[in-house]
């Protein structure tokens, strides 16, 4: 715009709604439609269940019910309630809020008075309803514009509030609530808040043991030794050893779930190093104490800071302001209360001191190996295709966080890498192009992934050698052909990662992409199928003269059109290990040695292949011997 033209005509002012929904990011980072655990739709649900928690905090309700009915949830506390004449403005104007009063709220969750403000901004209908002293008032809104202000009425409830909401499909395109989403925040809640009982669809969430019980849920297989739990003021800390790879943290501020971990969960990887060392008088590296670690750590601080409204990583470096950093606080909790276990235990100062030398002598077996295997990566990005890397990694300058909003496909073969390549945004999406089948990895130690050029690859164009700290992409995406091949390259990759990355997966960084299967148009519209229930809505709508064209592979998709599946409209399937999943069990069953069971359940299962195959009708015969020779070879 050249200075002639620019005037104050030019000069706008947005109001609090459209602000939230012109930058929803600003205030809960990215929209989603639900398939990751930290999209938009969870965000809303937070915001108002932070409220809910905050008032069982100041003793006031111990009980949340929370419902979803399609699209509509409906959360209800048992507090104190609003006070009725702010019911409006506590949802509607920014900077109004009680947490500014440090008194009231010394530890909240919620700090800035934006939560519900932003709640109801993105959503297509918003109700606040508050009961106190007999009285009710209630206020509903659409996209932030208030549409109905009831007057006070008597009620006989008990005192609270409740919020009923519907994510506004305008913002959150194609979105879909996942329990196992919902469920793992409801735990949190009940993990670090030992007396409030959720009460979500007919389930109830109650923990009697805090983070014992987030630890036990957690585990897959059995602890090297039992699950130490430590609590003090304003912390909490369990821990125990697992016979896996990596580091798995689970970090709260506040009741906070700090999935990007923050200084706090620095802080207790120092210090759980350091304290063991001292313990056993041993200059061990750190990284051989802390393999195969499963812990949790919650802290509580005084007006918090965070690096973003979503509140996923914590950057506070004192426990308060102007008081003791949380380096030295987290230090000196556990250089008494761990040092004072371990000193009680001996069976469990054993455990350790003999997973801490498995490990110490496993890395000093590798050393040679990762020095070679380093050297064949560099070269191999040097001289080769591999990896299509994004603008955001290939750029010097942005060194603060490459890895928020950025992707990694992996896809099969030179026709589906192109097509992907060609399509993707080059700023944040990247394409790794497999060769082959991947090595089935079940059973073997991490020497593979420096021995197989493959594994070798990813690991380096992933940078997770050293943990997820490094991780150079937020979703890892396998994109491979729909068909029996393609599956099994899906089930061989899951296997390398639940295998040796376990973090990597929970902490919802694996998806699956979800491709089209048909192709329906017409001379006026063409809509993509994802199943054969939308390709006979689409029928239906088009008329049966329409066109249809079976996609059998994604090197078969063009360019043109492979853009409309890895843009906006992107549909995920994550990768999630459920509370009852047993890591080593699915991978035994599946990966492991063939078995009767196995082979029953695949021709159970034959009907995913007959929908494979409805195009080229085959010998069910065949199919079944192809399925199980296929799965016999790589075994």
């Amino acid at each position: 715009m050249s200075a002639a033209n620019y005037s104050e005509e030019h000069i706008r002012s947005l109001d609090w709604k459209e602000h939230i929904r012109l930058r929803p990011g600003m205030y809960i980072g990215k929209l989603g439609d639900g398939s990751s655990f930290d999209d938009g739709i969870y965000i809303l649900m937070k915001e108002v269940l932070d409220n809910c928690v905050d008032e069982f905090v100041m003793g006031h309700g111990k009980k949340i019910d929370v419902t979803i009915d399609g699209t509509r949830v409906t959360i209800r506390d048992y507090g104190r309630g609003v006070p009725l004449g702010k019911v409006i403005d506590v949802v509607s104007k920014i900077n109004t809020g009680a947490k500014y009063d440090s008194k009231a709220f010394k530890k909240s969750v919620g700090l800035n008075g934006v939560g519900t403000k932003a709640v109801n901004a993105l959503s297509s209908y918003f109700r606040i309803e508050s009961v106190r002293e007999g009285q009710l008032m209630k206020a509903e809104f659409d996209r932030g514009v208030l549409r109905k202000n009831n007057k006070l009425v008597k009620s006989d409830e008990p005192n609270g509030t409740c919020v009923v909401f519907e994510p506004d499909e305008q913002m959150f395109r194609h979105f879909q609530f996942r329990d196992q989403h919902i469920e793992r925040l409801l735990w949190n809640y009940c993990y670090l808040n030992t007396g409030l009982s959720i009460h979500y669809n007919g389930q109830k969430f109650q923990s009697k043991n805090g983070l014992l019980d987030l630890l036990t849920t957690k585990m897959d297989g059995e602890p090297l030794y039992p699950i130490i739990h430590l609590v003090g003021d304003d912390i909490e800390v369990a821990m125990t050893h697992a016979n896996h790879y990596g580091e798995e943290y689970y970090s709260f501020v506040n009741g906070q779930h700090t999935t990007q971990g923050g200084t706090h969960q620095s802080a207790f990887r120092e210090a759980v190093a350091k304290t063991i060392k001292d313990y056993f008088k041993k200059d061990w590296e750190a990284g051989d104490v802390r393999t195969g670690i499963v812990a949790a750590v919650s802290v509580k601080v005084i007006e918090p800071v965070f690096e973003s409204q979503t509140k996923t990583k914590l950057g506070s470096l004192e426990i308060e302001p102007g008081g003791q950093s949380m380096r030295s606080f987290v230090g000196d909790f556990l250089a008494t209360k761990l040092d004072n276990h371990l000193h009680k235990n001996p069976e469990v100062t054993q455990a350790l001191q003999g997973k801490i030398l498995e490990s110490e002598r496993e890395r000093k077996e590798l050393t040679g190996i990762r020095k070679l295997a380093r050297e064949r990566a560099k070269k191999a990005s040097l001289h080769n295709r591999k990896l299509r890397d994004c603008r955001v990694h290939l750029d010097d300058s942005k060194k603060d966080d490459r890895k928020e909003g950025t992707t990694l496909f992996i896809t099969e073969g030179d026709s589906a890498s192109g097509s992907i390549t060609k399509s993707r945004d080059v700023n944040t999406q990247a394409v790794f192009s497999l060769k082959g089948k991947p090595l089935n990895c079940y059973g073997l130690t991490k020497k593979v992934v420096y021995e197989n050029e493959e594994f070798n690859l990813i690991q380096a164009a992933l940078n997770i050698e050293d943990g997820m700290d490094s991780l150079r992409y937020n979703r890892i995406v396998i994109a491979t052909d729909a068909d029996v091949d393609g599956m099994h390259i899906r089930l061989l990759l899951m296997t390398f990662f639940l295998q040796f990355f376990p973090d990597l997966v929970k902490n919802d960084h694996l998806y699956i992409l979800q491709t089209p299967l048909f192709r329906v148009r017409n001379k006026k519209e063409t809509i993509y199928c994802y199943s054969d229930e939308e390709r006979q809505r689409a029928l239906h709508k088009l008329g049966k003269a329409a066109e249809i064209t079976r996609f059998k592979g994604l090197g078969e998709i063009s360019p043109d059109e492979f853009k409309h599946f890895i843009g906006e409209d992107m549909r995920l399937e994550p990768v999630m290990i459920t509370k009852d999943a047993s890591v080593h069990g699915l991978l035994e069953f599946y990966m492991g040695k063939n078995t009767p069971e196995r082979q029953e359940f695949i021709i159970e299962n034959l009907k995913v292949e007959k929908d494979l195959v409805e195009e080229e009708p085959a010998d069910p015969v065949k199919a079944i011997a192809k399925k199980l020779e296929a799965v016999e070879e790589e075994v």
